[in-house]
């Protein structure tokens, strides 16, 4: 099927996209709030914990951001290096690992930990990181949605792939600093001596 390159480029895509985006955030969040959580159902890939787990694995999802980030500002010229043939398929496997694994730690964050925003089975008051990370993971898998739909959509305005893909990479960040960078300070590398 033959699509029209000349069609109007309207807001209909990245609209519906980003309200599907919301929908899924919200959707997520209320699973944390009502799941109930428990180890059950997850794995440590060998870690000693769950959390040690996900850092090793956020770390990589880190580190696969950035290099996508690169790989787009090369492909479309932006840092005025020629990209090497194989930098587009590099850049689409580099993706799709990085989603997976995001739905991967998503999955056990929520269920292992669920999305704590108002108070602690304790009785006292969430970190303002615990909840910033909860809300920014929440948003990390609608923004997955809206920056996959626009991988996909060829009827989407010009500005619409390179607004999710920041949207996106913005939202890993904040995740990895909140949790990556967070978990490093109390305990040091898992596996190097710290504690879990």
């Amino acid at each position: 099927m033959m699509t029209d390159t000349n069609a109007p480029r309207g807001m209909a895509v990245p609209l519906a996209a980003f309200g599907a985006g919301a929908l899924v955030a919200l959707l997520v969040g209320v699973l944390g709030t009502v799941h109930a959580p428990s180890l059950g159902g997850t794995t440590t890939l060998g870690f000693d914990t769950v959390l040690q787990m996900k850092v090793v694995v956020s770390t990589v999802i880190g580190l696969l951001a950035i290099l996508q980030v690169l790989g787009a500002l090369v492909t479309y010229g932006k840092l005025g290096i020629t990209a090497p043939s194989w930098l587009g398929t590099a850049h689409r496997t580099g993706g799709t690992i990085a989603v997976i694994l995001s739905v991967f730690v998503a999955y056990h964050c929520l269920w292992s930990l669920g999305l704590q925003t108002v108070a602690i089975a304790g009785g006292g008051a969430v970190p303002l990181r615990t909840m910033v990370h909860g809300l920014a993971g929440c948003a990390v898998v609608g923004a997955i949605v809206v920056k996959v739909t626009a991988v996909r959509s060829r009827r989407s305005p010009g500005w619409f792939l390179p607004v999710a893909g920041g949207l996106l990479f913005a939202l890993l960040v904040v995740v990895v600093l909140t949790s990556v960078v967070w978990y490093l300070g109390e305990n040091g590398w898992p596996g190097s001596g710290g504690y879990s």
